[in-house]
């Protein structure tokens, strides 16, 4: 994208791009995003914008009554969205991140196109030092200690694993990601793996995952999670949004994987009462 490019109106479709747009000082460009975006940059519900369906469900005719300059989402999702995406005849710029390298590339590419490279950068060298910061607090108070095993799922039915950025930030924090990340997996298969913590995010559900029921439907009451109460729904934000708020599902994933260490902080909930199981058919 030329440099020289400088969107003024920008719709965002993905609430990535209004954190990423926010963290830079450029949230005023946000002429149109979802309702999601709320969710993570809150000070975007006091200023007057339009809400757009998100990059699951575009539509040309809504995108084009906003009249953007720029219309930053997600791929690849439904095929038609994007498809939608394109017959509004505006600039599209299509992200679809796996890891924190390609989250820091995200970063830089939406600066560049505001203009605001070096704000960018700034971010990106903040996001940097955070997660170090917690690598090096494990390196130094868990040295020698087994790093738990951590399984952590974005959905349920059917239960698929969290993106390879979350088990980036798992090893950050000082655990040990079990699970294909980004795959479909069986519950069966999770039970066999036996982790020693099960952090639920679902995409869309915020913090409302009901851990009790996840355990008694999926027989996993007999998992080291399960058996030591280390079951965690962390808001759905916080590590399906790939951008700056992935430091605030660290800080929860910190927590939860090593409690002895870091202090409980928001968006985490632990299950409660794990339901009794008559018999189980597992293998420790």
């Amino acid at each position: 994208m030329p440099s020289s490019y400088n969107p003024r109106r920008i719709a965002c479709l993905q609430p990535s791009a209004t954190v990423i747009l926010a963290s830079i000082g450029e949230l005023d460009r946000v002429v149109a995003c979802t309702k999601y975006c709320a969710s993570v940059v809150p000070e975007i519900a006091s200023r007057p914008r339009i809400i757009l369906h998100d990059s699951w469900t575009s539509n040309a005719a809504e995108i084009i009554a906003v009249q953007p300059d720029l219309v930053i989402a997600s791929v690849p999702y439904q095929e038609k969205s994007v498809i939608e995406i394109l017959r509004a005849g505006t600039s599209f710029l299509g992200l679809a991140p796996k890891t924190l390298a390609d989250i820091y590339a995200d970063i830089a590419l939406i600066a560049g196109a505001v203009g605001a490279g070096e704000r960018g950068q700034q971010t990106i060298a903040s996001m940097q030092e955070s997660i170090e910061k917690v690598r090096e607090k494990v390196a130094a108070e868990a040295a020698g200690l087994a790093r738990p095993q951590v399984f952590c799922e974005e959905w349920g039915k059917p239960l698929i694993a969290s993106q390879p950025w979350v088990a980036e930030l798992v090893e950050a924090a000082g655990g040990e990601s079990v699970g294909s990340p980004g795959k479909q997996i069986s519950a069966d298969e999770v039970a066999e793996m036996n982790p020693d913590v099960i952090v639920a995010a679902w995409c869309g559900a915020g913090d409302r995952v009901p851990l009790e029921n996840i355990i008694a439907d999926r027989n996993w009451q007999r998992t080291r999670a399960a058996q030591n109460n280390r079951v965690y729904c962390i808001r759905d934000e916080y590590l399906n949004t790939p951008a700056p708020t992935l430091l605030q599902g660290l800080d929860a994933l910190a927590f939860a994987i090593h409690p002895e260490i870091f202090p409980c902080t928001k968006g985490i909930r632990e299950i409660t009462v794990v339901p009794s199981l008559e018999s189980v058919n597992f293998k420790s």
